[in-house]
């Protein structure tokens, strides 16, 4: 896979399990409305604690069999032991996947608690980097944080642990949403001066509603830029009016990733293609 994504510009989407039969149609017409746009991939995420485990097997090797896009599948090591994990990567060969997002994940229930391994099994992320790579041949994909994981202790220390899942192994890393370009950029060109030239795409959830813009900072620890609650406050009683601001803001953040050199997007679809699909084709990925 790391071929699709080291020319660019390219761009690619994050879908998460159906929770039911309805979530399951409205996935797929996602996936089948973003098929012909030729992503560099698509991602199935990974439940706390596994939670979602079987069917982001399933719906993953669904998309890697029964389309023609290219599938990665998230792992996470919360509540798993090294075993349980083994099987999990296993299940992902047999399904015919040979993508995964390594990543510990966040406390069951509290994504800024306190992280306790599993007695019998990972505790970092670049541990479980190494244990996929040891597993099969993988293409590994890993997390990173524009303006540090909320629970590291700076930025340095924040930038040594991407280094050593990079040095795990990891081929490439998607970051953390946000809505201004300057923590990522910041972020590759300290990559850049500590000798690192593996991908980091960056993650972009399309800004589409108040609640989106209010769970933004919870979900990744990204401040809101100055001025975007301003800008945005005019059309927070009119969902249609704000929709199409917060389209705007997103296709500008993208063009001015562009613009810096950057080769590849990643969406947030949230299972929803109609934003992505607009995105990708007002950014020129795409014919309209």
């Amino acid at each position: 896979m790391i071929d699709r994504i080291g020319d660019g510009p390219v761009f690619s989407v994050e879908f998460f399990p159906p929770k039911d039969e309805q979530g399951e149609a409205e996935l797929w017409r996602a996936v089948r409305r973003l098929e012909p746009l030729d992503p560099a991939f698509v991602s199935v995420t990974y439940g706390a604690g596994g939670s979602s485990r079987d069917r982001t097997i399933r719906t993953t090797g669904r998309i890697a069999t029964d389309t023609t896009l290219v599938a990665m599948a998230h792992l996470t090591a919360v509540s798993h032991s090294t075993a349980e994990l083994r099987h999990v990567i296993g299940s992902y060969a047999a399904a015919g996947i040979s993508n995964v997002l390594a990543v510990r994940g966040d406390p069951p229930g509290d994504p800024l608690g306190e992280w306790t391994p599993h007695p019998e099994g990972l505790t970092y992320a670049d541990d479980l980097v190494r244990l996929v790579k040891r597993s099969g041949s993988f293409c590994v994909g890993v997390a990173a944080f524009p303006y540090g994981h909320p629970r590291s202790a700076d930025l340095d220390v924040d930038l040594q642990r991407l280094l050593a899942k990079i040095r795990a192994g990891a081929d490439f890393a998607i970051s953390q949403l946000f809505w201004e370009p300057e923590g990522f950029l910041r972020l590759r060109d300290r990559l850049a001066a500590a000798g690192c030239d593996v991908p980091l795409l960056p993650g972009i959830m399309p800004l589409l509603s108040a609640k989106t813009l209010q769970r933004g900072p919870e979900l990744s620890g990204a401040p809101l830029p100055d001025g975007l609650a301003e800008r945005m406050a005019p059309y927070a009683d009119d969902p249609r009016s704000f929709r199409a601001a917060g389209m705007d803001l997103t296709t500008e953040l993208c063009q001015k990733l562009l613009g810096e050199g950057v080769r590849g997007l990643h969406f947030y679809t949230l299972n929803r293609s109609l934003a992505t699909v607009e995105l990708v084709r007002r950014l020129g990925f795409v014919g309209s």
